[in-house]
C-alpha cells in the first residue's frame, strides 16, 4: 500500500522522490486509487500557503499564488491536458486528427483561449471563496477533481492504439481502485463541506460523465490529455458552484 500511494505521488507531482524507485503502467493503475488523497494533500499544501499570506495580500493575488503553487508542485501536467485537448478537439475533423494534434508539444489559438478562460474561472471564483473565509474548497477541489478520472479510468477505453506491451494505465484500474478512491472521496466530501460537498461531488461526477462520453463519440475512449484537461475543469466548476452555493 505505501509503494502505491508513492507511486500515485510520483505521477501526479513532482515531489523529490529517490531516482532509484520505478513504476510500471500497472504500478501506476493501481496507484489511482490514492488519486483523491494526494489532490487533498496538494490542496493542504495550498491552505498552509493561504494562511501563511492571508493577513498579507489581497485575496485576487493569494488566489493567484495558491493555484501557481498547485500547478508548480504538479508539474502543469494537468493544464497541459487542457490544452491539448483543447487544440485536438477544436482543430481536429477526424480521430486521427485529434490525436496527432494532441500529441503536438505546440499550444495552438484552442489551447491558448482554454488555458486563459479556465484559469481566468478558477482565480475569480477561487478569490471571492478565500474573501468569504471558505478555506477548505481549497482541499475539497484537488480531491474530487483527481477523484473523477478513477472510474472513467475503470470503464473508458483507451483511444490510443499504440502503446507499449505493458498496456495502458487505465488497463489495470478496477474494483478496488474505484472503490477505494471514492470512499475517500466521499470521506472527504462530507467531512470538510457536508452537504454541500456531496453536491459539489455529484457536479464532478456530471462533468466527467459527458466528457467521457464526448470522447468516446469523438476518438472512441479516452487519453492522458483529456483525463487532465476533465480534472482541471471539474476543479474551475467546484469553485464556481461552491461560491454560488452559498
Amino acid at each position: 500500500m505505501i509503494r502505491s500511494l508513492v507511486c500515485a505521488i510520483a505521477f501526479l507531482t513532482r515531489a523529490p522522490l529517490p531516482a532509484r524507485l520505478a513504476f510500471t503502467t500497472a504500478d501506476v493503475g493501481r496507484a489511482m486509487l490514492w488519486f483523491p488523497l494526494v489532490g487533498a494533500l496538494l490542496g493542504a499544501l495550498a491552505l498552509a500557503e493561504r494562511h501563511l499570506l492571508a493577513d498579507r495580500l489581497p485575496p485576487t493575488l493569494i488566489a493567484i499564488l495558491l493555484l501557481g503553487t498547485i500547478a508548480l508542485a504538479t508539474g502543469a501536467l494537468h493544464l497541459d491536458g487542457l490544452a491539448d485537448m483543447a487544440d485536438g478537439f477544436g482543430g481536429g475533423r477526424t480521430r486521427e486528427d485529434v490525436l496527432r494534434i494532441m500529441r503536438d508539444h505546440v499550444i495552438g489559438a484552442y489551447g491558448a483561449c482554454a488555458l486563459i478562460f479556465v484559469i481566468g474561472v478558477q482565480v475569480a471564483a477561487l478569490a471571492a471563496l478565500l474573501a468569504a473565509g471558505d478555506d477548505r474548497i481549497v482541499v475539497l477541489a484537488p480531491a474530487l477533481g483527481r477523484w473523477g478520472a478513477v472510474p472513467v479510468g475503470a470503464v473508458v477505453p483507451y483511444a490510443r492504439k499504440d502503446v507499449a506491451a505493458g498496456g495502458a494505465v487505465i488497463d489495470h484500474v478496477g474494483a478496488r481502485e474505484v472503490l477505494g478512491a471514492t470512499l475517500t472521496a466521499g470521506a472527504l466530501a462530507i467531512g470538510l463541506c457536508g452537504w454541500r460537498g456531496v453536491a459539489l461531488w455529484a457536479v464532478v461526477g456530471a462533468i466527467t460523465a459527458l466528457q467521457a462520453r464526448w470522447c468516446v463519440r469523438k476518438i472512441g475512449g479516452v487519453t492522458g490529455d483529456t483525463t487532465g484537461a476533465n480534472i482541471v475543469v471539474c476543479e474551475a466548476a467546484i469553485y464556481v458552484v461552491a461560491l454560488a452555493l452559498r
